[in-house]
C-alpha cells in the first residue's frame, strides 16, 4: 500500500512509515497542487500538515484513497463533506500540542507584562530607557480565562504556579467543576469587570464571534490587558486597537488574526503596546514531532490492522461496521449538535436511548458521536469521536444508555436527552432512508424537520397570524424559507415551530421576532 506525504515531516515520523511492514513512503514535500493531483491518484493513504490543500479535486483524483492524515488538531485545510461522500477517513492528532499552546499563552502573558518586545526594540536601536518601560508583576493578579478546555485548564494550572487569581466564564462547564480546576466560576460580565488579564481559550462559532468588540471592551477593568492565542476572529481587531489608543486597555498580545497573515493596514500592527507573533502557539520542536509521530502510528495502524484512531468523521470502529453503521453514526451527531445550540448550559447529565433496528448493533459509537456533536459547540474542532466521552467526564456529565425494542412507530429511534442549567430537555430522530433521517420529537412535540442547514427554531403561543408574521420578518431580509414544520400540544396551547432557511438570518430579525407577545424564545441553529 502506497502512503503519499505531500508536507515536511521530521525523521522521527518518516521513521514509523519506514519501519512498517508493506508500505512504500512517497515522500514528496513541496508539491503543487497539479503535481499533488498526479501523485495521490495511486495513493491509499495521504498524510499532510497545513500547507497541502485536500479538497474535493483532491479526493476525486484519488482513486484508491482511504485515509488521510493531518499532524495537527486544525483541519481547515480538509474538505471534509468530500471526504464523507467518498467514504475517506479523515484523521488528525490533537494531544500533541496542548501544552505548547498553553506555554505561548504564559509567554505572551510574561512578555505583556513587562513590555519586553518594546523594550528590547527600543535597546536594540540604541536607546536605554529602563524608566520608560514600566511593568506590571503577575502575582496577585486576577486572570480571566475565557474558555477552560484543555488548554484553558493547563493555562489556569500554571497561572495558579505564579500566584495567580484565575476566574473563569465557560457556560458550558458546571460552577463545581470549575472550581475543581482550583479556578472562581464568573459570569461574563464580571470576568470583563474583575480581570487584570484576559486570555481567550474558546473555538470561533457564532456566538464567540467578536467576542471582545467596541460594546464588551468598553465594561473592560480600565488598564487589562488581553491575550489571544486560540483562534482569530474572537475579536475585533479594531475595536480592539481604538480601546488600546483610549487607554482602556494598557495593551495586546494576539498570536492569531481574523486573517492571517494580517493585511499591512491591519490597526494592531502599528500599536508598541500590541506584541504580534505570526501563530506560533503550537511552533515547537516537541510538538511538531509529537503531532507527526502520532499521526503516523495512526495511519499504519488502519493500512495494516483497519482501526481507526482520532477520526473527525467516523469513530473508532473497524472499516466494516462503519459502512453500517454510518447512517447511524450521522444522525446521532446530528442530534447531538441541535441539542448543544438549544438547550447545552451547565450540563450535568445526558442520557441517551436506542430503538428499533439499530439496536442490532453496537451503539457505543453512536454514544460518542452524539457526543461529538453534542460538545463541538462548546470546545471547538478538538473534539473528535476518541475524546468526546473523555471531555464530557472532564465536564462531569454522567453519561447513560439504554436500548428498547420499542420504536413508537419507527424502523429505528435515537432519542437524547440533557439535563443542565436549562432543565431538562429531548430531541428525537428517527431513520427514514440510507441517506434520510429527520428530527421526529421535541420536548414532546411531534415533528418531521430535516436536520441540515441554517434552521430557526421559535418557542410560541399558538395565536393567529404567527405564520404570516415568521414570514414577513424573515422576508423583509430577503431570507428565503425552505420548509415550515409546526406543531402544537393543543388548540391555544403551546407550539414550536422549526423553520428551515436558505441563509443566516440577521441578529436585527431575530430581536425583531423576540419582541413578538406570542413568541417566548428564538434561536437560530447551524447543521
Amino acid at each position: 500500500m502506497k502512503v503519499l506525504i505531500s508536507d515536511r515531516f521530521p525523521a522521527e515520523g518518516l521513521e514509523v512509515f519506514d519501519q512498517a511492514e508493506g508500505l512504500e513512503v512517497d515522500y514528496q514535500p513541496g508539491l503543487s497542487f497539479d503535481q499533488l493531483l498526479t501523485a495521490v491518484a495511486e495513493a491509499d493513504a495521504l498524510v499532510v500538515r497545513g500547507g497541502t490543500l485536500v479538497n474535493e479535486e483532491v479526493f476525486q483524483a484519488a482513486h484508491k484513497l482511504k485515509v488521510v492524515g493531518r499532524a495537527g488538531v486544525g483541519t481547515d485545510n480538509m474538505d471534509l463533506a468530500a471526504a464523507n461522500r467518498k467514504g475517506v477517513v479523515i484523521m488528525h492528532s490533537p494531544f500533541g500540542s496542548a501544552t505548547t499552546t498553553a506555554e505561548h499563552t504564559l509567554a505572551l502573558l510574561m512578555a505583556l507584562a513587562r513590555q519586553i518586545a518594546a523594550a528590547s526594540a527600543s535597546t536594540k536601536s540604541g536607546r536605554w530607557e529602563s524608566e520608560r518601560f514600566l511593568g506590571v508583576e503577575l502575582t496577585g493578579k486576577t486572570l480571566g480565562v475565557i474558555g477552560a478546555g484543555k488548554v484553558g485548564r493547563l493555562v489556569i494550572e500554571r497561572a495558579q504556579a505564579l500566584k495567580m487569581l484565575p476566574i473563569v466564564h465557560d457556560p458550558y462547564l458546571a460552577a463545581e467543576t470549575i472550581r475543581m480546576y482550583g479556578a472562581e466560576p464568573v459570569s461574563f460580565d464580571e470576568l470583563l469587570e474583575r480581570a487584570d488579564f484576559i486570555t481567550l481559550h474558546v473555538p470561533l462559532t457564532s456566538e464567540t464571534t467578536e467576542l471582545l468588540n467596541a460594546e464588551t471592551l468598553a465594561r473592560v477593568k480600565p488598564g487589562c490587558l488581553i491575550v489571544n492565542s486560540a483562534t482569530g476572529g474572537l475579536i475585533d481587531e479594531t475595536a480592539l486597537a481604538e480601546a488600546i489608543r483610549g487607554g482602556k486597555v494598557a495593551g495586546a498580545a494576539i498570536d492569531v488574526f481574523a486573517k492571517e497573515p494580517p493585511e499591512p493596514d491591519n490597526p494592531l500592527l502599528a500599536l508598541d503596546q500590541v506584541i504580534c507573533t505570526p501563530h506560533l502557539r503550537t511552533a515547537t520542536l516537541d510538538a511538531q514531532i509529537n503531532v507527526t509521530v502520532q499521526v503516523a502510528r495512526q495511519i499504519v495502524d488502519f493500512l495494516q490492522r483497519g482501526v481507526i484512531v482520532n477520526a473527525v468523521n467516523v469513530p473508532s470502529i473497524s472499516t466494516e461496521l462503519l459502512d453500517t453503521l454510518r447512517p447511524y453514526i450521522a444522525m446521532a451527531e446530528t442530534l447531538g449538535s441541535f441539542v448543544a445550540q438549544l438547550y447545552a448550559r451547565e450540563l450535568t447529565e445526558v442520557r441517551l436511548e436506542f430503538a428499533g433496528a439499530v439496536t442490532a448493533f453496537p451503539t457505543e459509537p453512536l454514544t460518542t458521536a452524539a457526543l461529538k456533536g453534542l460538545l463541538t459547540p462548546m470546545v471547538g474542532p478538538e473534539v473528535n469521536y476518541i475524546n468526546a466521552p473523555y471531555l464530557a467526564g472532564e465536564r462531569g456529565i454522567r453519561i447513560t444508555e439504554t436500548k428498547s425494542p420499542r420504536t413508537e412507530g419507527y424502523a429505528s429511534l435515537i432519542r437524547l436527552t440533557v439535563k443542565g442549567s436549562d432543565g431538562e430537555h429531548f430531541v428525537c430522530g428517527a431513520l427514514f432512508g440510507e441517506e434520510d433521517f429527520r428530527i421526529v420529537r421535541v420536548d414532546g412535540y411531534n415533528v418531521e424537520a430535516v436536520p441540515k442547514g441554517h434552521i430557526l427554531v421559535l418557542h410560541n403561543e399558538d395565536r393567529p397570524g404567527m405564520v404570516g408574521f415568521i414570514g414577513q420578518v424573515l422576508g423583509s431580509a430577503g431570507i428565503n424559507i425552505a420548509m415550515m414544520n409546526l406543531t402544537r400540544h393543543k388548540i391555544n396551547g403551546k407550539a414550536i415551530s422549526m423553520v428551515n432557511v436558505d441563509s443566516r438570518i440577521p441578529d436585527a430579525q431575530l430581536e425583531e421576532l423576540r419582541t413578538h407577545p406570542s413568541i417566548l424564545a428564538v434561536r437560530q441553529i447551524e447543521l
